[in-house]
């Protein structure tokens, strides 16, 4: 009998396009999972300070009330996803917690998480020609001067519906259903092909 807990990555079966689980698809595009990042749903108001509190003290990080932006602290970045729901991704592979010390600190709070990290994966994308490959399938204008560092959104690639942001050096996250993660993967690496080896 195996008791012990075992995770897979969803792009199990893409192995043969990320060497152990990242790939150089060209000069210009680097392409690589950030799998087992605890990411949690939150529900909340933000008009409510209480609510506010809760967030920083557990999560370590003010919320993002501003549409489309992130909030980054030293252990979670947290999404603002609309104006009552945030989602919160771990820096770092890690069991998931975060769903459990928010419920306590809640109590009796008109808020809720919900843990959905074994329902998704991440993407990092950097390199030179990054936007023009997600442009490709995404209809968002991510030219710098549009799409800046500590912005996200909600959108789709190809038939993919993806969270993205951009980080400060460039580099892009990409918050994927495990079910479109194999498929979300081998779209970005044709959208990729033109620009070399």
């Amino acid at each position: 009998m195996q008791t012990e807990l075992r995770q897979e990555s969803p792009l199990v079966g893409a192995g043969d396009l990320l060497d152990g689980g990242s790939a150089t698809l060209s000069e210009q595009i680097r392409l690589c999972e950030l799998p087992f990042l605890e990411l949690n749903n939150i529900r909340g108001n933000a008009s409510d300070p209480d609510f506010r509190r809760a967030i920083s003290e557990v999560i370590g990080v003010d919320l993002p009330v501003r549409a489309n932006t992130v909030s980054e602290g030293p252990g979670y970045v947290l999404w603002w996803l609309g104006p009552d729901e945030w989602l919160a991704q771990s820096h770092d592979p890690m069991p998931a917690r975060l769903d459990h010390d928010l419920r306590v600190r809640f109590g009796d709070l008109f808020a809720t998480t919900v843990d959905v990290s074994s329902g998704y994966t991440t993407l990092r994308l950097s390199g030179s020609r990054v936007s023009d490959v997600l442009n490709k399938g995404c209809p968002l204008d991510l030219h710098p001067r549009v799409f800046k560092p500590g912005q996200c959104a909600q959108s789709h690639f190809f038939k993919t519906a993806i969270a993205l942001r951009k980080l400060v050096d460039g580099t892009w996250h990409l918050i994927v259903r495990r079910s479109f993660a194999d498929y979300a993967t081998r779209m970005l690496v044709d959208a990729s092909a033109e620009y070399g080896p």
